[in-house]
């Protein structure tokens, strides 16, 4: 058992000794069904703390020869598969951590020429015959002892992007990387000894430089996780058993850390998950897992709309984005959609892969947002949280006059003339008129559920506010009155569905005239009366 080869069972143990381990051997289910195929390259891509060092170490245990691990996978998913022992410890495989490299190889520029030198050196511990001295390639080291022995490997490289990321401006360390990835697993010869590539990091393959490497792989990300859906982070059902286990709320453990949509998934940060069933508090657990400095710059960039897209996220509205246009490669943004695809892949934002939206997930990662705009100044947005402020304590002031002219003046200036008299429009220009309400409320629930009908709009306090907050309930009209909307509140019963968030409640009517462009505002105090 080795440090690079057959690195044993060990530190996928580690993670099974956690008194929280969520099972996902599922996925070896899928690797054993690509591996020896075409299919069987693979690029899983998701952002920092969503597990992928556990699935590599996973990937480990079961596969390698160097250790005997059916003890340990015999409780978990995997172990009802039909083919679990046909696989199991049965294979060389090869398993890099590209981050842990970086420090012991003496830096980026000598990494490839450090995994070279010790996995030969481990390998002629398995095969003393076959790998003369002169052998200095790794892979022709892997072709030579296929071709004397027939076997084959398994390759598993952890923090694959590393360098690509890091090293985004060193030309020299990313050609080197890049040959070595192309000679690793591009072309007919590494068809003959690779049994099965697994890639994991933060970026998918960059489509530039490293496409002609590795367009071999396929792969799955934040943006299309296909298949491997389920096994990126922790699913819906998952999270609602471990809060039964540990007692929490899971609608709010649901409004604080859902938000991934991957395909039919709903998926939840893991790390942010098992830090609140340990600790019992509703924060973000996000500043500790990735440095949100590290966006700034991006958020930053002088694209056309880009402000306004992060602005309008953050109030809970989605923008559309073309995902198509990234090059994965952080040196090259073309447009504010690469921006945008690149904080999807960091986990900043969600994608709606089907109608093609961005938005922020959580409340968790909106906190994280706000944080990073203020390490900058955005004049966009403190100008937008200013106005909102003062929008926000006219309506607890129930001055509707007041709220009517601060929402039309938003609507003139946020809203362009081709959509202005859009329905869509008026619901997203109310969140963002709101967006300072994101401090003392969660994200604005839109066409929420209520008695006899929806209500267009509820702005719910989070718990260490109610008492203080009430629940905003809005609901909007064209060409009619506000009174008329504040009517059909009380005609639908919308406040009686909903009394369970809240004792104080807040009835928000209001009118829009699209032949005037005027707004009108009425503000009604619910009383509740409890029987």
């Amino acid at each position: 058992m080795g440090m690079f080869v057959n690195s044993g069972n060990g530190a996928f143990q580690v993670a099974l000794n956690s008194e929280i381990y969520v099972d996902k051997t599922g996925l070896i289910k899928y690797t054993n069904r690509v591996m020896n195929t075409l299919q069987g390259y693979i690029c899983n891509s998701r952002p920092r703390r969503f597990g992928k060092s556990i699935t590599a170490n996973m990937l480990t245990a079961y596969y390698s020869r160097g250790c005997d691990s059916e003890e340990m996978f015999s409780n978990l998913e995997i172990s009802k598969s039909p083919d679990f022992r046909k696989h199991l410890n049965k294979y060389d495989v090869i398993h890099l951590d590209i981050q842990w490299c970086l420090e012991p190889a003496g830096g980026a520029g000598r990494v490839v020429s450090y995994i070279t030198e010790k996995t030969i050196e481990e390998l002629r511990e398995y095969y003393p015959g076959e790998l003369p001295e002169g052998i200095n390639s790794l892979p022709e080291a892997l072709s030579r002892i296929n071709t004397l022995t027939g076997k084959k490997f398994i390759v598993i490289i952890d923090e694959w992007d590393v360098l690509i990321r890091d090293e985004a401006g060193n030309t020299k360390v990313q050609e080197d990387y890049i040959n070595f990835l192309r000679a690793m697993f591009k072309g007919t010869e590494p068809t003959k000894y690779i049994q099965l590539g697994y890639l994991t990091g933060i970026l998918p393959i960059k489509k530039e430089k490293t496409q002609s490497a590795l367009n071999n792989f396929k792969d799955y990300s934040m943006v299309n996780a296909g298949p491997l859906a389920p096994y990126v982070g922790f699913t819906e059902s998952e999270v609602r058993g471990l809060c039964e286990t540990y007692r929490q709320d899971f609608d709010e453990v649901r409004r604080w850390y859902d938000g991934y949509q991957l395909g039919k998934y709903h998926v939840y940060n893991p790390n942010a998950v098992v830090n609140l069933m340990f600790e019992g508090d509703f924060q973000s657990f996000w500043s500790g897992t990735a440095s949100y400095e590290a966006i700034v710059p991006f958020i930053n960039m002088d694209f056309d709309g880009l402000k306004s897209a992060i602005i309008e996220m953050l109030s809970g509205n989605r923008v559309s984005v073309d995902v198509t246009s990234f090059q994965n490669d952080i040196t090259n943004f073309a447009n504010k959609d690469d921006v945008l695809t690149y904080l999807i892949h960091l986990g900043y934002l969600g994608y709606d892969q089907k109608i093609r939206t961005a938005f922020v997930p959580n409340e968790e990662i909106r906190q994280e947002l706000i944080r990073a705009t203020k390490r900058k100044t955005w004049n966009e947005l403190v100008v937008f949280q200013q106005k909102s402020e003062e929008l926000l304590n006219q309506t607890l002031s129930m001055d509707g006059d007041a709220v009517a002219r601060g929402i039309e003046m938003i609507h003139r200036e946020y809203v362009s003339s081709l959509q202005y008299n859009n329905e869509n429009s008026l619901s997203s220009v109310l969140s963002i008129a709101y967006l300072s309400t994101m401090q003392y409320y969660f994200k604005p629930i839109r066409e929420l559920p209520t008695g006899l009908g929806f209500a267009d709009l509820v702005f719910i306090p989070k718990p260490e506010y109610s008492p203080s907050y009430p629940l905003l309930i809005v609901e909007l009209k064209w060409n009619k009155s506000a009174q008329t909307a504040l009517q059909q509140i009380k005609n639908k019963k919308y406040p009686d569905s909903i009394m369970s968030y809240t004792g104080n409640v807040l009835l928000v009517g209001i009118s829009y005239n699209k032949k005037s462009k005027i707004h009108e505002c009425r503000i009604e105090r619910y009383e509740r009366t409890d029987t």
